[in-house]
Order: C-alpha cells, then structure tokens, then sequence
C-alpha cells in the first residue's frame, strides 16, 4: 500500500497535477523534468511517505532474517518495528498527508527549493533518511532480545552486528555525499561546516560506529553486555533527534527545507522510545551481566572502551552545539548559533584522540598486554611516524596540530600495512603466492584484516581534513574588468564579461 500511494504521488509530479496540494508546493512547469521524481521527498509531507516504505521495505528484510535465526526474538523485535512504522503513518494521515487536494487547481506550481536542484537531490537526502530510520533495525533486535530474556546469550549479537553495519554503511555514504554537495554548492561553507542537518546524520553515524566495533568484544570475551545495549538505544535515539532536527526546524540551518510545526510529535516520539528502552534495560539488568571482565587497561577490550566513550563525546559535543540555539532563545529570546570554531577546537583532538586509538587497539592482544609486547607491536608504527615528522618539519610543515595530525595518520598506516604484511607472509610460507595469500587474509577475518580497508578510508578523510583546515587559503575579492588579484600562487585577472545565446 505505501508503495501504491508513492508510485501515486510520483504519478502526480511526473504529470503536473497540481490538484494536489504537495506537487503544488514542491513542483512547477519550469522544474526539469527529471527533478520530478525526486521532488516528492523535497517537502516534508513527501520526504515522510519515503521514510515510510522505505522503512517499510528494510523490516520486511529484517524481520524474515529475524524469524530464521532469532525465532524468539522475533515477536518483540516485530512488534518495536511495527510501533516505528505505525508512527509514521500516523503522522502521514493526520498531519502531513501527501495526497491531499486543492479545492481550487493552479496553473503553475510554487516549484523546488533551486539549491535542491543539483545531481546530489538524486542521492544524498533519500541516502541519509534512509540510514536515519533504519537505525530502528538492529535497536529492534538487541531490545527483541532484552524483551525476551535472552540478553545473556550471545545470539543476537551477529544479526544485530549486520543490520547495525548496513544502516552504518548507508550512513557513510549520505554523509559523504552531503559533504560533496556542499562543496559543490557557493556559500554552503566548503565541504563540512556543521551544520545542523548535517549533524542530525552525524551524531547516530558516531554512536553507530562504537556499537559496530564494541560489539565485537561481546562476541569474543562475553563483555560489554550492558555497555553495547546502551549504545544502540543511544544510536536509535540520535537518530530520531536527527528527524526531529530536520522536520521540527528547531534551529538554524542552510538547508533545512522540511521544516514543520510538527517537531513536537517527532520530539514525543523519541522521549516516548528513550523512555521504554531505559524502563526495559533496568527491568532486564539481570541478563545483562558479562562473563568476562577487563583485565588490563594495556588491552584490545580497553582501546575498545575508551575509543567507544571518544566517540560518544564526539556525538555529545556535536549535539549541545547543534541544540544550544534553542536554549539561548528561550533564555534571553536571542538566537546565538554556534559556528565552527567551537565544534573544531573540541571535536577537533577528540577525533585525532580516536585516530590514534585507532591506530594501536588493533597492536594490542586481547586480555592484557605486557610493556614489552606493547613496545614491540608499536615499534615500526611510531619510528615511521617520528621520520615522516622529521620529513614534515624539513618541508616547511611547522603547525603543531597539524604536524602532530600527520604523525598520527602515518602511525596508523604503518600498522596496518606491517599487521598486512605479517599474515600475508605467514600464509604464503605455507605455500600459498602473495595475492592468493593477501585476499584470503582478508577475507578469513573481514572484522579484523577488512576492516583496516574502512580505517585507510577513514585515514585519508583525516588527511584531507587537516590540511585543507590549516594549509587552505580564501579570500574575498571586489574586482572590475581589468583587475588583478593574488591569492598564493596564482594571479587572477577579470578580463571582463561576455553576453552568449
């Protein structure tokens, strides 16, 4: 049915039927007409129906996987998913209905936002809804599981892995691509300014990220039971805060075009979920309890724990930067944004902090590691990192934070490709040539040996963010024909302007 009512609604742009009142608000005859088929999520009303089936569609997905390999988990993990999609409707039917009519039929619409008319309209929104909702999956089968009694078993926790890595993924790529947008876009503040929208995405992506890697010590040594269970209500509520942020307009926002009256529902919604979540974690407490405790603070279990709690501060940081807007307008009825110095000088060392445990948890041994095993797993990371230091100062590299950043991205390459190099070599000298030996590394323990893939990617974002943060150059210029500007190597000359048909 919801698939009907948007092939209907998609229908109605394709064909200009401006009797309905969405396509008269977010479509006219001068549009594109490729944009009209992905006008019908531009809007509020429209961008809901698609979180819906689109939502609709992953449960599908997720419940049959549920039923097959978690069979009592399945009712509750169905019942929280048919709760998410119920509130959806809900809010389509009564309050934002796509299809509604206009008594009286437009020649021309009022047509799209134009900063929305761009190839990244195709992409990016319908991408970052979409890892937003289905954020919903893997929450609904860890409380599933909770509900059921079964928190003490380990069942869940590769289902729960897996749906958690595909709203992660989903949301990697709707950031990047937003990112990419809005480089592409003038006066969008270069490729990420924190924005509020932005951040909506960001701050379940973070808690996402520290569930997908904690979760993987509950599978190995039974630990973090408790720990893991708060992250993805974590991540599920930051989600919904992220929708609300994007169909409440609370705050400021370069491209916040789904502002509604509406946010209250959103907000209840999330205070409702928060709510049941906390009542059943305590309630459940008792099958919560680890088999394995840590036992050393020089340990992959604690590189895991404390990167986890850098990333939750991250997200923390990002959400009382993005909220505080509302706050001091309720205070003192002004409006005091929080730009990107506040959000760079204090996230900024935290996810260089995060980096460089990135870097040395996956040296250390599970359990506990002595000094010498710890200064023998970091020799080759740090040596190399001191001589690209040396090399950075010798090319003119002389910001401390900046070549304190380099160093760190450096260690961790070095780790990796040496980590790399030690398993290809150990299987090729059982026989196996190099590239053979290479990918079947990787593919024998993907968390482990594939996952330095994600962290080289991760590698070069932070790169590229250093530099362009300490070593981009900008400038205003007012320039008449015939002027000339500098700006580092480059001159620039206004040759005038041409008139072309």
């Amino acid at each position: 049915l919801l698939l009907l009512a948007t092939t209907a609604l998609v229908y109605a742009f394709v064909t200009n039927d401006f009797s309905v009142r969405y396509v008269a608000e977010n479509s006219n005859l001068a549009m594109p007409g490729a944009y009209t088929w992905v006008a019908f999520y531009a809007g509020n009303a429209g961008s809901l129906l698609f979180l819906a089936v689109v939502f609709s569609l992953f449960a599908v997905a997720a419940v049959i996987s549920i039923r097959k390999r978690l069979p009592y988990t399945a009712p509750y993990a169905t019942g929280i998913l048919s709760m998410v999609l119920l509130f959806f409707l809900t809010i389509i039917l009564f309050f934002a209905n796509p299809l509604s009519q206009l008594q009286i039929v437009p020649q021309d619409g009022q047509g799209m936002n134009p900063l929305l008319v761009h190839f990244g309209m195709f992409i990016h929104p319908p991408l970052q809804m979409t890892g937003l909702v289905i954020v919903a999956l893997p929450f609904s089968i860890a409380l599933g599981a909770l509900l059921a009694g079964k928190g003490r078993d380990d069942d869940w926790v590769d289902l729960g892995r897996a749906w958690g890595m595909v709203a992660w993924v989903i949301l990697t790529i709707g950031l990047l691509l937003g990112a990419w947008w809005a480089y592409t876009i003038l006066g969008w503040g270069g490729y990420w300014a924190w924005d509020p929208v932005e951040n909506s995405a960001l701050m379940p992506w973070l808690a996402l990220t520290a569930f997908v890697h904690s979760i993987m010590v509950q599978k190995r040594r039974g630990m973090f039971r408790m720990w893991n269970m708060v992250l993805i209500i974590v991540a599920f509520t930051l989600a919904q805060m992220g929708m609300f942020i994007n169909r409440g307009g609370p705050v400021p926002s370069v491209h916040s075009f789904a502002q509604s009256s509406m946010g209250w529902l959103f907000l209840a919604f999330m205070a409702t979920t928060l709510f049941g979540s906390i009542t059943v974690f305590i309630l459940k407490s008792d099958t919560l309890k680890s088999r394995g405790k840590l036992e050393s603070m020089l340990s992959r279990e604690s590189a895991f724990l404390a990167q986890n709690i850098a990333f939750l501060l991250v997200a923390f940081v990002t959400l009382w930067g993005t909220v505080f807007p509302i706050f001091s307008e309720a205070a003192n009825d002004v409006t005091i944004t929080v730009g990107q110095p506040f959000f760079n000088k204090i996230n900024g060392p935290l996810l260089l902090f995060i980096v460089f445990l990135m870097g040395i948890g996956p040296l250390l041994p599970w359990r506990r590691a002595s000094a010498a095993n710890l200064i023998r797993a970091l020799r080759y990371p740090l040596g190399i990192a001191g001589l690209a230091g040396i090399m950075l100062l010798a090319m003119g590299i002389r910001q401390p934070a900046a070549l304190i950043g380099f160093m760190v991205c450096t260690m961790v390459i070095t780790g990796i490709l040496n980590e790399w190099a030690r398993g290809t070599r150990s299987r090729q000298q059982k026989g196996e040539n190099y590239l053979t030996a290479f990918a079947r590394l990787l593919s024998a323990n993907r968390p482990r040996y594939g996952g330095y893939i994600v962290h080289l990617a991760i590698i070069m974002l932070t790169v590229g963010a250093i530099a362009s943060s300490f070593y981009s150059v900008q400038r205003d210029f007012a320039m008449n024909p015939g002027d000339t500007r500098t700006l580092g190597k480059y001159t620039f000359t206004y040759t005038g302007i041409e008139h072309t048909d």
